[in-house]
């Protein structure tokens, strides 16, 4: 073994649609440890607001876990959970537990017609355990309603021109002419939340909610066009009752727009997902004792360099000194000048040509190979 590699820090994100953080880093573990690799191998999972990081929160911090009946992404009931940490002051909501794609068919999926409404029952519940802080992350979502399921759990109320109350989905919001939040929850105003994003896209444009998120929830060209056109008249009415912007907000594009709702609509502030589960979690801490940082997620692209939990946890090993490998089911095929600024080494974790649907079924024996392969190149001596 090379005695300089004492110490090795496994924290991948989740590899979506296929392994969760933890059971890529089991995998990555496995097959260091069949390759000969002897020395420490450290666990830690990481989660940027994505789809799972509540779950690693909760289990990094040791908290209690409540499970609600609410209302699915098309109004059906489903049972969701959320964490309680810190003598029970903070919550941790996973949109995806209530809202979440992964509770659909994917013939089911229809953001003209999904809600976000569960998502908001979840936040009342925490606030009747009295809470003090919410903490959400919204990855995974099935939603482009711009958080207004969110509101109308709260109390918040959407009219047309003639003063009718409207449903809270989108197909139905497009003669959305004004927003009442006069009867929102009054708790909120004594709760601080923090909404961990995985991405900076804003609200609306070419790289907003409707053009970027709604063709992955099931919308096809026009319906991308109304949801725009929806989000875009949300945004003013918004702006119209609070003075502030959610469509000026980076980041506001997170989760169909839920984001950009609860920033517009409650004051909630919009952190970098991994920037704040490192702070929360004490990641930056066994980075400064690792000899070696392996991280990955499943594909790394220009959205890595956006904000995604590999890209933080890799600049952040880089600051300290730290070599950092990267895994991936993809990688650029050119030299990124950005992506070598944080990974060493990018290793595709692929090794034939196949369809994407049997590399997903391959990503744990990928990995454990994978593994195997940096452990005989760090026992090899020059």
């Amino acid at each position: 073994m090379n005695t300089e590699t004492k110490s090795i820090l496994l924290a991948p994100n989740a590899f979506k649609h296929s392994l969760d953080a933890l059971a890529a880093a089991k995998a990555i573990g496995e097959g260091l440890r069949a390759g000969g690799y002897r020395g420490e191998l450290v666990y830690f999972p990481i989660g940027d607001g994505g789809d799972g990081t509540i779950d690693l929160l909760l289990h990094q911090l040791t908290g209690k876990r409540v499970l609600k009946t609410v209302a699915g992404p098309l109004g059906e009931p489903v049972e969701a959970s959320y964490g309680l940490i810190r003598q029970k002051e903070v919550a941790l909501i996973e949109m995806a537990n209530a809202s979440g794609i992964k509770l659909l068919k994917d013939e089911e999926r229809d953001p003209l017609r999904a809600s976000s409404y569960g998502t908001g029952e979840l936040i009342i519940d925490a606030l009747d355990q009295g809470v003090k802080e919410l903490i959400i992350g919204m990855g995974g979502s099935a939603t482009v309603d711009g958080g207004c399921g969110i509101l109308a759990a709260l109390g918040a109320r959407f009219y047309d021109e003639q003063g009718a109350a409207l449903d809270v989905y989108p197909a139905n919001l497009q003669s959305l002419a004004r927003v009442d939040l006069s009867d929102l929850d009054k708790r909120l105003q004594k709760v601080k939340i923090t909404i961990l994003c995985d991405v900076e896209n804003r609200l609306l444009g070419a790289k907003g909610a409707a053009a970027v998120f709604g063709p992955q929830k099931g919308a096809n060209k026009q319906e991308v066009r109304a949801l725009e056109g929806f989000l875009s008249r949300l945004s003013v009415h918004v702006e119209k009752a609070t003075g502030r912007n959610m469509a000026a907000v980076d980041a506001g594009g997170v989760a169909g727009g839920a984001a950009g709702g609860l920033y517009g609509a409650l004051g909630a502030q919009l952190v970098n997902g991994i920037t704040h589960f490192m702070q929360l979690t004490g990641l930056e801490e066994a980075l400064t004792k690792a000899d070696l940082l392996i991280t990955g997620e499943g594909s790394l692209d220009s959205q890595t360099l956006g904000g995604k939990g590999p890209f933080g946890v890799a600049m952040k090993a880089k600051e300290k000194g730290k070599p950092v490998i990267a895994l991936a089911g993809k990688v650029p095929v050119r030299y990124n000048v950005d992506m070598q600024a944080a990974f060493d080494v990018l290793l595709p974790i692929g090794h034939e040509p196949m369809l994407l649907a049997d590399a997903l079924k391959l990503t744990r024996q990928n990995l454990i190979r994978t593994g195997t392969v940096i452990a005989k190149l760090l026992s090899i001596k020059v």
